[in-house]
């Protein structure tokens, strides 16, 4: 029997604990996998014994630690095929933050919050994200006012009752030595809607049907603002223009909702200004009509935008992300007898610029959203060029690419040909959680599966010749 465990409850069953960090000893010339730390326990004897079955030291409960962590690739000497690794599986390092490897997940709107609350839904899909090797998971839109969410059901950091169920998620992917983080919005004039497969069930008979959640189905029509009192289109809610005081208690509660991330635990923060929310409508000539000093030239449109980001930056010290729309997706130049028609590259890498000197730690580069009428040319790798625009202008900051990448072959070239320094996969995961692990697979790299998964993918440590 291993002694000095004390007994430890969880869910009302007695477990045993997990050995602290000063239990761990690192053993040489044990029959373990090179760089392997076990947990030891003092024998009665006073004498230290390896545990083989070693849990993640710190863990509320049992979870087999993974050697090394899941997505990790192997090293060279164990596995010869790794000495020229990929660069998906070359780790990067932001303010920092050491991350394993360059698959990262997008944020992606579930629609199950209950009151802004992440539900046992989140803890699911990102739990599953976690223990399938992605390099990190930037959790979905997560408003930081409650009439900031796109949807009633849509996630909110506006309050302290929400840090707990978001901690225990960070937690659970911590403990499998996965990277996480959160990003926060504002959904300004396109706020109050009804998730997607409500409207799209309600368009396939009406084309003209609302896409607004009415109050009565939990929405707050008659509190919808964003920079002009201009709807999206003609089935959104019509917002009315934002005044000075609704900008600095936006940006307040930006602050606070960063607090409230330190608290959760996250690892890094995004920033949402694309996909025509509150920061993108400030951005682009189509949704800001203003003439105060927030509107007309593209200095007074990026005003609000570059005050709130610099405030973030200077209350959070890990590492920032930004994501932008490169576009609109308008028709015609993006500049026409010196006007600014739409948001286009050209101003998208001014701002960039700006927000380089802010000090940001990625630029993640996106598109469209705030223009109903968009004609978007759908095709893999569609937004990449947008990407690879900015890493030319801003060639020491880091960018990641987005959009239609869905292969590993995909994802491996825009980062070969130095397009972006790493891809961000949204609806290819949901699809293929295990893109990681087929990427290697495919990629002839040899990383590492969960434990428990790792029966599913022996042709991983199979050498190709």
């Amino acid at each position: 029997m291993l002694n000095e465990h004390k007994a430890c409850k969880l869910d009302s069953r007695k477990r045993t604990s997990v050995p602290s960090t000063q239990q761990r000893l690192e053993i040489p010339n044990a029959p373990f996998p090179k760089g392997c730390k076990h947990s030891l326990v003092r024998s009665p004897l006073n004498t230290m014994t390896p545990r083989i079955n070693a849990a993640v030291p710190g863990a509320d409960q049992y979870f087999p630690v993974n050697i090394p962590p899941i997505g990790t690739s192997y090293s060279k000497d164990e596995y010869p095929q790794n000495a020229n690794l990929p660069q998906l599986f070359r780790p990067i390092t932001l303010k920092g933050t050491t991350f394993k490897n360059r698959i990262f997940t997008s944020p992606m709107c579930q629609y199950s919050s209950d009151n802004g609350h992440a539900t046992d839904w989140h803890f699911v899909h990102i739990g599953a994200l976690a223990t399938r090797g992605v390099g990190a998971i930037t959790m979905e839109a997560t408003s930081v006012v409650p009439e900031g969410r796109i949807s009633p059901q849509d996630a909110g950091l506006w309050t302290d009752s929400q840090i707990a169920p978001l901690k225990r998620i960070v937690n659970f992917v911590h403990a499998h030595d996965t990277k996480i983080g959160i990003q926060l919005s504002h959904a300004g004039r396109k706020a109050s809607t009804l998730p997607p497969w409500i409207h799209d069930r309600f368009a396939k008979i009406d084309p003209t049907a609302p896409s607004a959640a009415r109050n009565d189905e939990d929405g707050w029509l008659g509190s919808v603002y964003g920079p002009s009192a201009t709807a999206h289109s003609p089935t959104y809610p019509l917002p009315r223009e934002s005044t000075e005081e609704d900008l600095l208690r936006i940006e307040d509660a930006f602050l606070q909702s960063v607090e409230r991330a330190k608290a959760a635990g996250y690892d890094y923060i995004e920033i949402h200004g694309a996909h025509g929310y509150f920061i993108h409508e400030f951005l682009s000539p189509i949704a800001n009509e203003r003439t105060d000093h927030y509107g007309g030239s593209l200095e007074n449109r990026m005003r609000f935008p570059l005050r709130l980001i610099k405030k973030v930056r200077e209350a959070w010290d890990k590492p920032l992300f930004v994501r932008i729309s490169a576009t609109d997706w308008a028709e015609g130049p993006e500049q026409e007898n010196g006007v600014w028609k739409y948001w286009g590259i050209e101003q998208s890498k001014i701002l960039v610029g700006e927000l380089a000197k802010i000090g940001i730690d990625l630029l993640d580069c996106s598109t469209g959203g705030v223009y109903y009428k968009q004609k978007i040319p759908v095709g893999p790798l569609y937004q990449v060029p947008f990407a690879q625009a900015v890493k030319e202008a801003y060639p020491a900051l880091v960018v990641g690419a987005v959009g239609l990448i869905t292969t590993p072959q995909q994802a491996e070239s825009v980062l070969e040909d130095g397009k972006a320094d790493l891809v961000f996969l949204g609806r290819e995961l949901l699809r293929n959680p295990n893109f990681a692990l087929t990427a290697a697979l495919e990629l002839g790299t040899v990383i590492k599966p969960a434990n428990q998964y790792e029966r599913a993918w022996t042709r991983l440590y199979k050498p190709k010749h």
